[in-house]
Protein backbone atom coordinates (compact mmCIF):
# COMPACT_ATOMS: atom_id res chain seq x y z
CA UNK A 1 0.00 0.00 0.00
CA UNK A 2 2.31 2.75 1.14
CA UNK A 3 5.69 3.50 -0.59
CA UNK A 4 6.62 5.79 2.57
CA UNK A 5 6.18 2.93 4.92
CA UNK A 6 8.08 -0.11 6.11
CA UNK A 7 9.61 -3.45 5.24
CA UNK A 8 10.77 -7.10 5.74
CA UNK A 9 12.98 -9.56 7.67
CA UNK A 10 16.54 -10.95 8.86
CA UNK A 11 16.79 -9.97 12.51
CA UNK A 12 19.90 -8.89 14.00
CA UNK A 13 20.86 -10.65 16.95
CA UNK A 14 22.13 -7.75 19.47
CA UNK A 15 21.51 -7.65 23.13
CA UNK A 16 19.95 -4.99 24.59
CA UNK A 17 20.85 -5.53 28.06
CA UNK A 18 21.55 -8.18 30.68
CA UNK A 19 22.90 -6.95 34.07
CA UNK A 20 23.01 -10.20 35.30
CA UNK A 21 24.51 -13.36 35.02
CA UNK A 22 22.29 -15.86 35.87
CA UNK A 23 20.60 -17.76 32.53
CA UNK A 24 17.70 -18.54 34.27
CA UNK A 25 15.07 -16.24 33.04
CA UNK A 26 12.87 -14.61 35.14
CA UNK A 27 9.97 -14.55 33.34
CA UNK A 28 7.62 -11.93 32.70
CA UNK A 29 3.94 -12.48 34.00
CA UNK A 30 1.72 -14.27 31.84
CA UNK A 31 -1.61 -12.54 30.65
CA UNK A 32 -2.61 -9.39 29.13
CA UNK A 33 -0.06 -6.45 28.83
CA UNK A 34 -0.23 -2.73 28.75
CA UNK A 35 2.44 -1.22 25.52
CA UNK A 36 3.07 2.66 25.06
CA UNK A 37 5.28 3.63 22.28
CA UNK A 38 6.42 7.31 23.08
CA UNK A 39 6.08 9.52 20.22
CA UNK A 40 7.26 12.48 22.44
CA UNK A 41 4.42 14.14 22.38
CA UNK A 42 2.30 11.57 22.91
CA UNK A 43 2.15 7.74 23.47
CA UNK A 44 0.77 5.05 21.33
CA UNK A 45 -0.80 2.12 23.17
CA UNK A 46 -1.69 -1.55 22.07
CA UNK A 47 -2.24 -4.82 24.30
CA UNK A 48 -0.88 -8.07 23.98
CA UNK A 49 -1.49 -11.15 26.04
CA UNK A 50 1.55 -13.17 27.08
CA UNK A 51 1.49 -17.15 27.28
CA UNK A 52 3.77 -19.10 29.02
CA UNK A 53 4.16 -22.79 26.86
CA UNK A 54 4.60 -25.87 28.79
CA UNK A 55 8.15 -26.08 27.82
CA UNK A 56 8.37 -22.66 29.05
CA UNK A 57 8.50 -20.73 25.79
CA UNK A 58 7.08 -17.82 25.83
CA UNK A 59 4.42 -16.57 23.06
CA UNK A 60 2.62 -13.58 22.66
CA UNK A 61 -0.90 -12.39 21.14
CA UNK A 62 -0.89 -8.75 19.79
CA UNK A 63 -4.67 -7.87 19.61
CA UNK A 64 -5.81 -5.04 17.23
CA UNK A 65 -9.44 -5.36 17.37
CA UNK A 66 -10.83 -8.51 15.49
CA UNK A 67 -7.02 -9.22 14.45
CA UNK A 68 -4.20 -11.31 16.40
CA UNK A 69 -1.00 -11.10 15.74
CA UNK A 70 0.83 -14.24 17.07
CA UNK A 71 4.49 -14.30 17.90
CA UNK A 72 6.46 -17.40 18.70
CA UNK A 73 10.11 -15.83 18.43
CA UNK A 74 10.28 -14.70 22.48
CA UNK A 75 13.36 -14.83 24.19
CA UNK A 76 14.44 -13.86 27.28
CA UNK A 77 17.67 -14.21 29.28
CA UNK A 78 18.46 -12.92 33.06
CA UNK A 79 15.93 -9.57 33.01
CA UNK A 80 16.50 -8.91 28.81
CA UNK A 81 13.69 -9.80 26.73
CA UNK A 82 13.53 -10.08 22.84
CA UNK A 83 10.66 -9.73 20.92
CA UNK A 84 10.94 -10.66 16.64
CA UNK A 85 7.91 -9.99 14.81
CA UNK A 86 6.92 -12.73 12.31
CA UNK A 87 7.13 -11.34 8.80
CA UNK A 88 8.74 -7.91 9.46
CA UNK A 89 11.98 -6.37 10.16
CA UNK A 90 11.05 -5.10 13.55
CA UNK A 91 11.30 -6.50 17.06
CA UNK A 92 11.63 -4.98 20.75
CA UNK A 93 14.65 -5.15 23.24
CA UNK A 94 13.42 -4.46 26.84
CA UNK A 95 14.85 -5.05 30.61
CA UNK A 96 11.95 -6.48 32.93
CA UNK A 97 11.27 -4.91 36.18
CA UNK A 98 10.13 -7.46 38.11
CA UNK A 99 7.74 -9.43 36.59
CA UNK A 100 5.33 -6.50 35.55
CA UNK A 101 6.87 -3.48 33.94
CA UNK A 102 8.96 -3.93 30.57
CA UNK A 103 10.89 -1.09 29.28
CA UNK A 104 13.16 -0.37 26.00
CA UNK A 105 13.15 -0.18 22.61
CA UNK A 106 11.21 -0.74 19.02
CA UNK A 107 13.18 -1.01 16.55
CA UNK A 108 12.56 -0.53 12.76
CA UNK A 109 15.98 -1.75 11.17
CA UNK A 110 14.39 -0.96 7.66
CA UNK A 111 14.85 2.68 8.44
CA UNK A 112 18.17 2.03 9.60
CA UNK A 113 19.95 0.31 12.18
CA UNK A 114 19.52 2.56 15.06
CA UNK A 115 15.89 3.71 14.81
CA UNK A 116 14.14 2.76 17.56
CA UNK A 117 10.69 4.33 19.93
CA UNK A 118 10.96 3.72 23.45
CA UNK A 119 8.22 2.00 25.03
CA UNK A 120 7.40 0.53 28.57
CA UNK A 121 4.83 -2.38 29.22
CA UNK A 122 2.70 -2.94 32.23
CA UNK A 123 1.15 -6.17 33.44
CA UNK A 124 -2.57 -5.93 33.88
CA UNK A 125 -6.03 -5.51 31.98
CA UNK A 126 -5.65 -1.93 31.49
CA UNK A 127 -7.97 0.01 28.65
CA UNK A 128 -6.22 0.73 25.60
CA UNK A 129 -7.27 4.08 25.86
CA UNK A 130 -8.30 5.45 29.42
CA UNK A 131 -11.86 6.88 29.59
CA UNK A 132 -12.04 9.75 31.72
CA UNK A 133 -15.85 11.17 30.70
CA UNK A 134 -18.91 9.18 29.12
CA UNK A 135 -18.55 9.02 25.92
CA UNK A 136 -20.90 12.37 24.37
CA UNK A 137 -20.99 10.67 20.69
CA UNK A 138 -21.20 7.11 18.94
CA UNK A 139 -18.78 7.00 15.84
CA UNK A 140 -20.65 4.05 14.60
CA UNK A 141 -20.99 4.50 10.60
CA UNK A 142 -19.44 5.44 7.56
CA UNK A 143 -17.62 8.50 7.08
CA UNK A 144 -16.44 11.02 4.40
CA UNK A 145 -12.67 11.69 5.05
CA UNK A 146 -10.60 13.65 3.98
CA UNK A 147 -6.40 13.76 5.35
CA UNK A 148 -4.05 16.90 4.51
CA UNK A 149 -7.50 18.49 3.86
CA UNK A 150 -6.93 21.92 1.83
CA UNK A 151 -3.63 21.35 0.56
CA UNK A 152 -2.02 19.79 -2.77
CA UNK A 153 -1.24 16.33 -0.63
CA UNK A 154 -5.35 15.96 0.13
CA UNK A 155 -6.57 12.87 -0.69
CA UNK A 156 -9.85 10.81 0.16
CA UNK A 157 -10.75 7.94 2.41
CA UNK A 158 -13.83 6.73 3.90
CA UNK A 159 -14.36 5.76 7.78
CA UNK A 160 -15.65 2.38 8.75
CA UNK A 161 -16.61 2.97 12.76
CA UNK A 162 -18.28 0.78 14.92
CA UNK A 163 -18.80 0.70 18.76
CA UNK A 164 -19.01 -2.32 20.73
CA UNK A 165 -21.18 -3.21 23.68
CA UNK A 166 -18.18 -3.10 25.82
CA UNK A 167 -17.63 0.56 24.82
CA UNK A 168 -14.37 0.10 22.39
CA UNK A 169 -14.57 1.55 19.39
CA UNK A 170 -12.61 -0.71 16.23
CA UNK A 171 -12.82 -0.05 12.74
CA UNK A 172 -11.28 1.49 9.68
CA UNK A 173 -9.79 4.14 7.25
CA UNK A 174 -10.23 2.58 3.16
CA UNK A 175 -8.42 5.13 0.99
CA UNK A 176 -7.49 4.45 -3.08
CA UNK A 177 -4.64 2.66 -2.03
CA UNK A 178 -5.66 0.07 0.79
CA UNK A 179 -6.61 0.36 4.55
CA UNK A 180 -5.35 1.19 7.37
CA UNK A 181 -5.26 -2.45 9.32
CA UNK A 182 -7.43 -3.09 12.45
CA UNK A 183 -7.89 -0.01 14.58
CA UNK A 184 -9.49 -0.24 17.90
CA UNK A 185 -9.65 2.50 20.65
CA UNK A 186 -12.42 4.16 22.51
CA UNK A 187 -14.58 7.74 23.05
CA UNK A 188 -14.08 9.98 25.88
CA UNK A 189 -16.31 12.58 26.28
CA UNK A 190 -15.79 14.25 22.56
CA UNK A 191 -12.40 12.58 21.51
CA UNK A 192 -12.18 9.52 19.64
CA UNK A 193 -8.80 7.84 19.57
CA UNK A 194 -7.73 4.67 17.89
CA UNK A 195 -4.57 2.83 17.54
CA UNK A 196 -3.19 -0.05 15.80
CA UNK A 197 0.27 -1.63 15.99
CA UNK A 198 1.32 -5.05 13.38
CA UNK A 199 4.85 -5.06 13.36
CA UNK A 200 4.48 -2.99 10.75
CA UNK A 201 2.48 0.20 11.04
CA UNK A 202 2.12 1.92 14.27
CA UNK A 203 -0.75 4.32 13.19
CA UNK A 204 -2.30 6.44 15.94
CA UNK A 205 -5.77 8.34 14.98
CA UNK A 206 -7.27 11.08 17.75
CA UNK A 207 -10.02 13.71 16.82
CA UNK A 208 -12.80 15.91 18.34
CA UNK A 209 -16.16 16.33 17.65
CA UNK A 210 -17.27 19.55 16.62
CA UNK A 211 -20.22 19.84 15.54
CA UNK A 212 -21.42 17.55 12.72
CA UNK A 213 -17.62 16.83 11.99
CA UNK A 214 -14.47 14.94 13.52
CA UNK A 215 -11.18 17.29 13.38
CA UNK A 216 -7.95 15.13 14.23
CA UNK A 217 -4.72 14.09 13.66
CA UNK A 218 -3.14 10.52 12.30
CA UNK A 219 0.63 9.54 13.31
CA UNK A 220 2.44 7.06 11.40
CA UNK A 221 5.37 6.17 14.09
CA UNK A 222 7.04 8.86 15.36
CA UNK A 223 7.96 10.27 11.44
CA UNK A 224 4.97 11.09 9.85
CA UNK A 225 1.41 13.41 11.36
CA UNK A 226 -1.29 15.10 9.11
CA UNK A 227 -4.52 16.34 10.29
CA UNK A 228 -7.47 14.89 8.73
CA UNK A 229 -11.49 15.81 9.24
CA UNK A 230 -14.33 13.58 8.97
CA UNK A 231 -18.49 14.14 8.29
CA UNK A 232 -20.90 11.29 8.26
CA UNK A 233 -21.80 10.09 4.63
CA UNK A 234 -22.60 6.71 4.12
CA UNK A 235 -22.81 7.34 0.02
CA UNK A 236 -19.68 8.50 -0.17
CA UNK A 237 -17.39 6.87 -2.25
CA UNK A 238 -13.67 6.84 -3.89
CA UNK A 239 -12.87 6.32 -7.24
CA UNK A 240 -13.01 2.26 -9.09
CA UNK A 241 -10.24 0.78 -7.94
CA UNK A 242 -10.15 -1.08 -11.44
CA UNK A 243 -9.62 2.47 -13.67
CA UNK A 244 -6.57 4.08 -11.23
CA UNK A 245 -4.09 1.86 -13.41
CA UNK A 246 -3.82 0.98 -17.03
CA UNK A 247 -2.15 0.15 -19.68
CA UNK A 248 -0.07 3.17 -21.63
CA UNK A 249 -0.93 4.07 -24.69
CA UNK A 250 1.08 1.75 -27.42
CA UNK A 251 0.82 -1.41 -25.01
CA UNK A 252 -1.62 -4.39 -24.85
CA UNK A 253 0.30 -6.77 -23.00
CA UNK A 254 2.19 -7.21 -19.92
CA UNK A 255 5.81 -8.19 -20.93
CA UNK A 256 8.80 -8.43 -18.51
CA UNK A 257 11.92 -11.23 -17.39
CA UNK A 258 13.19 -10.54 -13.63
CA UNK A 259 15.46 -13.06 -11.24
CA UNK A 260 12.85 -15.30 -9.59
CA UNK A 261 13.97 -16.20 -5.56
CA UNK A 262 14.54 -19.49 -6.26
CA UNK A 263 17.10 -18.29 -9.45
CA UNK A 264 16.60 -17.86 -12.93
CA UNK A 265 15.02 -15.32 -15.25
CA UNK A 266 11.29 -15.81 -15.59
CA UNK A 267 8.24 -13.83 -17.63
CA UNK A 268 4.97 -14.16 -17.57
CA UNK A 269 4.73 -15.45 -21.15
CA UNK A 270 7.18 -18.29 -20.67
CA UNK A 271 5.97 -21.91 -22.00
CA UNK A 272 4.42 -22.78 -18.83
CA UNK A 273 2.26 -19.77 -18.11
CA UNK A 274 1.59 -18.92 -21.93
CA UNK A 275 -1.58 -19.64 -22.97
CA UNK A 276 -3.21 -19.61 -19.07
CA UNK A 277 -5.11 -17.40 -17.09
CA UNK A 278 -2.41 -14.93 -15.21
CA UNK A 279 -2.80 -13.05 -12.31
CA UNK A 280 0.51 -10.85 -12.04
CA UNK A 281 0.69 -9.27 -8.80
CA UNK A 282 2.62 -6.36 -7.56
CA UNK A 283 4.07 -5.70 -4.36
CA UNK A 284 6.32 -5.52 -1.73
CA UNK A 285 7.08 -8.20 1.45
CA UNK A 286 7.28 -4.45 3.52
CA UNK A 287 3.37 -3.97 3.12
CA UNK A 288 1.13 -5.24 5.39
CA UNK A 289 -1.69 -4.70 2.74
CA UNK A 290 0.75 -6.79 -0.16
CA UNK A 291 0.61 -9.89 2.99
CA UNK A 292 -3.22 -9.83 2.89
CA UNK A 293 -3.75 -9.76 -0.39
CA UNK A 294 -1.02 -12.12 -0.81
CA UNK A 295 -2.84 -14.55 1.83
CA UNK A 296 -6.34 -13.84 -0.73
CA UNK A 297 -4.05 -14.85 -3.76
CA UNK A 298 -2.91 -17.97 -2.50
CA UNK A 299 -6.87 -19.21 -2.04
CA UNK A 300 -7.64 -18.52 -4.83
CA UNK A 301 -4.65 -20.33 -6.43
CA UNK A 302 -5.00 -23.16 -4.77
CA UNK A 303 -8.52 -23.34 -5.63
CA UNK A 304 -8.13 -23.04 -9.48
CA UNK A 305 -4.54 -23.63 -10.08
CA UNK A 306 -5.57 -27.38 -11.15
CA UNK A 307 -7.89 -25.96 -13.88
CA UNK A 308 -5.24 -23.64 -15.28
CA UNK A 309 -4.96 -20.00 -12.96
CA UNK A 310 -1.25 -19.22 -12.97
CA UNK A 311 0.30 -16.44 -10.23
CA UNK A 312 3.35 -14.61 -9.73
CA UNK A 313 4.58 -11.93 -7.65
CA UNK A 314 6.65 -9.18 -8.65
CA UNK A 315 8.39 -7.95 -5.69
CA UNK A 316 10.15 -4.46 -5.42
CA UNK A 317 11.74 -4.05 -1.90
CA UNK A 318 12.95 -1.56 0.58
CA UNK A 319 16.87 -3.27 0.86
CA UNK A 320 19.67 -1.67 -1.70
CA UNK A 321 21.14 -5.26 -0.73
CA UNK A 322 19.97 -7.48 -3.26
CA UNK A 323 21.17 -10.79 -1.58
CA UNK A 324 19.21 -9.24 1.61
CA UNK A 325 16.06 -8.42 -0.36
CA UNK A 326 16.05 -12.23 -1.53
CA UNK A 327 16.58 -13.49 1.76
CA UNK A 328 13.67 -11.73 3.12
CA UNK A 329 11.36 -12.55 0.15
CA UNK A 330 12.06 -16.21 1.04
CA UNK A 331 11.05 -15.63 4.70
CA UNK A 332 8.19 -14.46 3.09
CA UNK A 333 7.25 -16.81 1.32
CA UNK A 334 7.74 -19.64 3.99
CA UNK A 335 5.81 -17.53 6.83
CA UNK A 336 3.04 -16.77 4.63
CA UNK A 337 3.14 -20.34 2.60
CA UNK A 338 3.21 -18.79 -0.96
CA UNK A 339 3.33 -21.58 -3.68
CA UNK A 340 3.60 -19.60 -6.84
CA UNK A 341 6.37 -17.71 -8.14
CA UNK A 342 7.93 -14.44 -6.56
CA UNK A 343 10.24 -12.46 -8.90
CA UNK A 344 12.56 -9.63 -7.58
CA UNK A 345 11.38 -6.18 -9.55
CA UNK A 346 14.29 -4.12 -7.22
CA UNK A 347 14.54 -1.39 -5.32
CA UNK A 348 10.58 0.17 -4.29
CA UNK A 349 9.67 3.14 -5.21
CA UNK A 350 7.48 5.08 -7.71
CA UNK A 351 9.93 5.73 -9.97
CA UNK A 352 12.15 2.19 -10.24
CA UNK A 353 8.60 0.46 -10.64
CA UNK A 354 7.36 2.79 -13.60
CA UNK A 355 10.64 2.26 -15.58
CA UNK A 356 11.17 -1.02 -14.97
CA UNK A 357 7.16 -1.90 -15.74
CA UNK A 358 6.58 0.75 -18.52
CA UNK A 359 3.24 -0.84 -20.17
CA UNK A 360 1.85 0.78 -17.01
CA UNK A 361 0.70 4.36 -16.67
CA UNK A 362 2.23 4.27 -12.99
CA UNK A 363 2.52 2.07 -10.07
CA UNK A 364 0.39 4.18 -7.94
CA UNK A 365 0.06 1.27 -5.42
CA UNK A 366 1.44 -1.59 -4.19
CA UNK A 367 -0.42 -4.13 -4.44
CA UNK A 368 -1.67 -4.10 -8.01
CA UNK A 369 -2.78 -7.07 -9.71
CA UNK A 370 -3.12 -7.44 -13.20
CA UNK A 371 -5.41 -10.36 -14.76
CA UNK A 372 -4.43 -11.19 -18.13
CA UNK A 373 -6.49 -13.94 -20.62
CA UNK A 374 -5.31 -16.94 -21.42
CA UNK A 375 -4.77 -14.86 -25.23
CA UNK A 376 -2.20 -12.62 -23.21
CA UNK A 377 -4.81 -9.93 -22.92
CA UNK A 378 -4.92 -7.32 -19.94
CA UNK A 379 -8.57 -7.40 -18.75
CA UNK A 380 -8.34 -6.12 -14.91
CA UNK A 381 -5.45 -4.12 -13.29
CA UNK A 382 -6.75 -3.77 -9.99
CA UNK A 383 -5.36 -0.73 -7.58
CA UNK A 384 -4.77 -1.69 -3.98
CA UNK A 385 -6.60 -3.95 -1.46
CA UNK A 386 -9.72 -2.97 0.91
CA UNK A 387 -8.22 -5.86 2.79
CA UNK A 388 -9.98 -7.90 5.99
CA UNK A 389 -10.18 -4.89 8.39
CA UNK A 390 -13.18 -3.21 5.69
CA UNK A 391 -15.13 -5.89 6.54
CA UNK A 392 -18.03 -6.42 3.61
CA UNK A 393 -15.71 -4.36 1.73
CA UNK A 394 -13.69 -7.19 1.49
CA UNK A 395 -15.91 -9.97 1.20
CA UNK A 396 -17.33 -8.27 -1.82
CA UNK A 397 -13.61 -7.77 -3.21
CA UNK A 398 -13.32 -11.19 -2.44
CA UNK A 399 -15.94 -12.48 -4.44
CA UNK A 400 -15.96 -10.48 -7.15
CA UNK A 401 -12.05 -11.28 -7.93
CA UNK A 402 -12.88 -15.19 -7.75
CA UNK A 403 -15.67 -14.99 -10.41
CA UNK A 404 -13.93 -13.06 -12.69
CA UNK A 405 -10.72 -15.80 -12.39
CA UNK A 406 -13.83 -18.39 -13.00
CA UNK A 407 -15.02 -16.76 -15.81
CA UNK A 408 -11.48 -16.01 -17.83
CA UNK A 409 -10.94 -19.94 -17.15
CA UNK A 410 -14.50 -20.88 -18.33
CA UNK A 411 -13.02 -18.63 -21.04
CA UNK A 412 -10.09 -20.35 -22.10
CA UNK A 413 -11.90 -23.76 -21.74
CA UNK A 414 -14.94 -22.96 -24.25
CA UNK A 415 -11.78 -21.37 -26.51
CA UNK A 416 -9.79 -24.88 -26.71
CA UNK A 417 -13.29 -26.75 -27.35
CA UNK A 418 -13.90 -24.33 -30.22
CA UNK A 419 -10.75 -25.21 -31.83
CA UNK A 420 -11.18 -28.59 -31.91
Amino acid sequence: MWLRLFSPFLMFPLVLSCTSSDPTPSTPRPGPWHVALDLGSTTLPFTFILEQLPDSALRIHIQNGAEVIVVDDVEHFGDSIEVRMPLFDSEFKGRKDGDGRITGYWFNYLKGPDHKVPFTALAGDFPRFPVASPARMDPSGTWEVHFSPNTADSYPAIGLFEQQNDGRVTGTFITETGDYRFLEGSVSGDSLRLSCFDGSHAFLFAALWRGDSLKGSFRSGNHWEEPWVAIRNPQFELRNPDSLTYLREGYDMVDFRFPSIDGGLVSPNDPPFKGSVRVVQIMGSWCPNCVDETRLLNEIYDKHHADGLQVMSVAFERYQDTVRAMEGLRRFRDVLDVRYPILYGGMAGKGEAAERLPFLNHVMSYPTIIIIDHNGRVRRIRTGIYGPSTGSHYERHKRSLEVFVKNLLQEAVQAVQVAK
